[in-house]
């Protein structure tokens, strides 16, 4: 019995009541992640009994496959009260990730302070700004892999101030796409025998692969890889050459294929020509990836991942695709 009226007076504290409230508004949040359209390929690749599909991830909070591990990240972290809005996420990306927890903080009054490669899109740096980010530019010579050890090092330096989100090592980034993205898959797909994505932190492949394989246990999984480790595909990592993400585990991939740069842009016209998508350069790798694959098969059906559209690669698109 005093146990019950303590915990009753606990929930009166502001505190705590502001603890439930915020709670209550990630889970509100979740109704804007997911649940995207698979495209169905009818040009740029016809062959009969096999098709290729691909899932369009820019349709939902944030525009990018990124929502989803964002918003698994952050509801984890509240729910375990290691953020709040006294709390900063801090974190090293790419730019599609920050955009994401940028969109999903801003609704939840979090702020936010990112470690950015200073060679990231203008467009990317303009959202984020907009949402009230604090930039921090890192070397463009040392990739995101810089960003991270800058970021570490500044949670290191005032774990107070900040919470780490770290995403390339949080597991609540796979499990994202365990959770969502396969089940969906599934779901409209229950004949899926292969999927094919590119690695960045590694998240989408090996949490979406994971679980397909336990709903199809005879399907295919093929990870991608740029082919070089200066390349332009945003997000993506050459792992050869790169520190490898914690939450990374090669034996998810049966097999492994690189993509140049130059054929990625290719796919950018040729997916604008032939089916009307505008891609980003990874959307793009990520189709003639899943396009070679289907080359190979006599029959199957390939899934894919567009992680995003060409909304913030202005530069890139103007060179590609004339007006």
């Amino acid at each position: 019995m005093e146990l019950f009226y303590l915990l009753s007076a606990m929930t009166t504290t502001a505190g705590f009541s502001k603890d439930i409230a915020l709670n209550s508004s990630v889970l509100e949040l979740g109704k804007h992640i997911g649940q995207t359209p698979l495209h169905k390929l009818t040009r740029l690749f016809s062959k009969t009994k096999v098709t290729v599909y691909a899932k369009k991830e820019w349709m939902q909070l944030s525009g990018s496959v990124k929502a989803r591990a964002a918003y698994n990240i952050i509801r984890k972290a509240i729910e375990k009260g290691e953020l709040s809005r006294n709390r900063t996420l801090l974190d090293a990306t790419s730019g599609n990730t920050g955009i994401a927890y940028a969109h999903i903080a801003s609704q939840l009054n979090i702020p936010v302070a990112l470690c950015l490669p200073e060679n990231a899109s203008k467009e990317r740096k303009e959202i984020l700004q907009s949402l009230k980010v604090r930039l921090i530019l890192t070397s463009r010579f040392e990739g995101t892999d810089g960003a991270q050890q800058v970021a570490k090092t500044l949670s290191e330096e005032d774990p107070v101030t900040y919470f780490y989100a770290d995403q390339y090592k949080n597991d609540n980034n796979w499990k994202a796409h365990y959770h969502t993205t396969a089940p969906e898959i599934f779901h409209d797909l229950p004949g899926i025998t292969h999927f094919v994505a590119g690695l960045g932190t590694t998240g989408t492949f090996v949490g979406t692969g994971r679980r397909l394989r336990e709903l199809v246990p005879g399907i295919r999984l093929i990870s991608l890889q740029p082919d070089f480790a200066l390349h332009g595909m945003e997000g993506w990592k050459h792992l050869e050459t790169a520190v490898v993400p914690g939450i990374y585990d090669p034996s998810v991939a049966d097999a492994n294929y690189e993509v140049s740069t130059e054929e990625a842009y290719e796919m950018i016209k040729a997916a604008h020509k032939h089916e009307g998508l505008l891609l980003s350069p990874s959307s793009a790798a990520n189709l003639a990836g899943a396009i070679r694959v289907a080359q190979q098969l006599d029959e199957g059906t390939v899934v894919t991942i567009l992680p995003d559209n060409a909304d913030k690669y202005s530069e890139i698109i103007h060179k590609l695709i004339q007006p």
